[in-house]
């Protein structure tokens, strides 16, 4: 397998993912400029020009994290990335991923557009993002992960998104939960090793 990324974009998810379920793959960095890897035009990987983009040894591609995810949840039932079909917590499960997907993931383009200056990004956060901090914050405050006790691939999605505040010069240490969270994830050696991987700072222990 093949997992078409660049570094500390919503790929690290996918990675971290893979890792849990103990699967061996190449890392293929994207130059999102020029829509190239060393392999040549990224495009005719994905015509989306998006990261990730996974692709399978009979050459099929796999795109959109949440969906990538899922994959790889399912194809290794054994890592226990999700909680079992026609669950209750299956569904909920499927809620977080949708949620992180198109209320974080999706607004956080926003604040990483050039399209938009500074004073227009901070009303957007301040309407768009905050209350969703509080959200998750208040969610994580009686619990380790998501669903509960049990790390699952929407754990590793939420620490991808919840790891760009800081970029876009959001401050989000206030919030205790996340904190806690974000450093719960970062002992887990799927985590630091994807971290390396892509060349991001090392978390402290």
């Amino acid at each position: 397998m093949k997992l078409y990324f660049s570094p500390g974009s919503c790929g690290l998810a996918s990675q971290i993912a893979l890792r849990e379920a103990e699967q061996k793959f190449d890392l293929i960095a994207v130059d999102f400029k020029t829509k190239t890897t060393v392999e040549g035009d990224y495009l005719k990987v994905t015509p989306k020009g998006f990261v990730p983009a996974l692709k399978l040894d009979d050459d099929d591609v796999i795109t959109e994290s949440a969906v990538v995810l899922q994959w790889i949840a399912d194809k290794h039932p054994d890592a226990h990335l999700l909680p079992q079909f026609g669950s209750r917590e299956r569904y909920e499960a499927l809620e977080w991923l949708n949620f992180i997907a198109t209320d974080l993931h999706k607004s956080f383009a926003v604040m990483f557009s050039p399209v938009f200056d500074a004073a227009s990004k901070v009303a957007f956060a301040e309407k768009n993002l905050i209350g969703k901090f509080d959200y998750v914050d208040q969610h994580l405050s009686t619990r380790d992960y998501l669903l509960g006790q049990n790390f699952s691939v929407a754990d590793a999605y939420l620490y991808n998104v919840l790891s760009w505040p800081s970029r876009v010069g959001l401050d989000v240490s206030g919030y205790g939960s996340i904190q806690n969270f974000m450093h719960r994830m970062e002992q887990r050696p799927s985590v630091r090793a994807s971290l390396k991987a892509e060349g991001l700072p090392s978390p402290q222990a």
